[in-house]
């Protein structure tokens, strides 16, 4: 097929043309990064977390009288414990997902102080049995020890008193990506630093708390001694124990204290609320690109159909000269390919544009190469199956139309 003549017949429909191009092109550019932004909302959805997920049911106590919140959580924390089917449990300031966390920017030394790149790391507080409720797997080092819980008490800036952390292995390797992290320190602010003890797998944090992915897992642990403020209680059990667990925890805190409001969920469920806005999300973003598609496919249908009923005297000449039914098909559908070829890459370069756009001012990550080529194949599929109706509609185009009287 020679490409000469299909180029002469587009500079005479310049107008249909470029629509076909520009629709392509905005198809293009939309397709590569809803696409792209799928993938990432999908990613943060199935992002590690190293705990029991399917073992963890989480008890919220809301009102304890600061005054006497020492002795309610110890008190709690050991009717909690007596709940038959509880293996482990602990309170916490906060817990993974769970959408309200402490956070602080740290420094590797006192010296270094705070810039712009200073990362924002989730503050865990456990008391005892915290590693064991959450499940956690040390890589590295060591847990803490009973002295350590006992002897760590809140000061008036709300950090422990006890100078010790383990820190998950993502900010291990983002504080000291050629060191082992034991030993070293990690600061909060000037006054507060940390002796690092042990390394584990990753946790995620309460929430991204404006980070992209690589952030969600960006924690430390620290040890603390029952506390107002560290009053979420976890409780590890089997699964199938979870849900009766939660309410014989409920009904026993309720007892205890009947000025308190006390609710209860499962992780699953925590997981579950944390992840649906991205889950629609996903959706709408999915749907978003079977509409740009569909709209895409049906505009090139169209402006198709109007070209050949433009081109009926056209096409009958050709086959009244000998074209075939096969080199009509051809003809249109290399046509399309070229039109489509110009599309996608203006398509590209908008795509390319779009991605720097949003990576200054939503702090999306750079858009992998591979997106690219991936919606070209795409697009061109789309057009060369969208041009099939309008080029077989051409090719039945008899030759005794060329006879007929314009």
């Amino acid at each position: 097929m020679q490409i000469q003549p299909i180029l002469a017949a587009l500079r005479k429909h310049k107008i249909p043309a470029f629509l076909i191009v520009l629709e392509i092109a905005l198809a293009c550019a939309v397709l590569c990064n809803a696409v792209f932004m799928i993938g990432q909302r999908i990613a943060e959805i199935h992002l590690p977390n190293a705990i029991d997920e399917n073992g963890i049911s989480v008890i919220g106590v809301q009102g304890v009288n600061p005054d006497t919140a020492n002795a309610d959580i110890a008190r709690d924390l050991a009717a909690l414990r007596q709940i038959p089917g509880v293996s482990a449990v602990a309170a916490l300031n906060m817990y993974p997902l769970g959408n309200s966390g402490w956070n602080s920017d740290v420094s590797t030394s006192p010296a270094e102080g705070l810039n712009k790149d200073s990362p924002n790391v989730a503050e865990y507080m456990f008391t005892q049995g915290g590693p064991e409720t959450l499940g956690l797997r040390l890589l590295q080092g060591r847990l803490f020890t009973d002295a350590e819980y006992a002897d760590s008490k809140l000061g008036a800036n709300y950090m422990p008193s006890t100078h010790v952390v383990i820190v998950t292995q993502s900010l291990a390797q983002r504080l000291w990506p050629d060191a082992n992290a034991l030993g070293k320190q990690i600061w909060v602010g000037k006054e507060n630093g940390y002796t690092v003890v042990g390394v584990i797998a990753d946790v995620l944090r309460p929430s991204q708390n404006g980070g992209g992915i690589a952030h969600f897992h960006w924690s430390m642990f620290l040890p603390v001694s029952p506390a107002a403020g560290i009053q979420v209680y976890l409780v590890r059990s089997t699964p199938q124990d979870r849900e009766r667990i939660i309410r014989d925890g409920v009904t026993k805190l309720e007892a205890l204290s009947p000025w308190v409001v006390v609710d209860g969920k499962t992780f699953t469920d925590v997981r579950d609320k944390f992840f649906a806005n991205t889950r629609s999300m996903v959706w709408m973003l999915a749907l978003v690109c079977v509409v740009m598609l569909a709209v895409t496919a049906f505009g090139i249908v169209g402006l198709t159909s109007f070209w050949v009923g433009q081109r009926r005297r056209q096409i009958g000449i050709r086959r009244a000269v000998g074209a075939t039914r096969a080199h009509i098909m051809q003809y249109f559908q290399t046509e399309n390919f070229l039109l489509s070829t110009a599309g996608v890459a203006i398509g590209m370069l908008l795509a390319f544009s779009i991605n720097l756009y949003l990576m200054q001012h939503y702090q999306m990550t750079r858009m992998p190469w591979y997106y690219l080529p991936a919606s070209a194949i795409a697009l061109w599929l789309l057009g060369q199956f969208a041009v099939l109706g309008p080029a077989r509609r051409a090719a039945n185009v008899p030759p005794v139309v060329a006879t007929r009287s314009v």
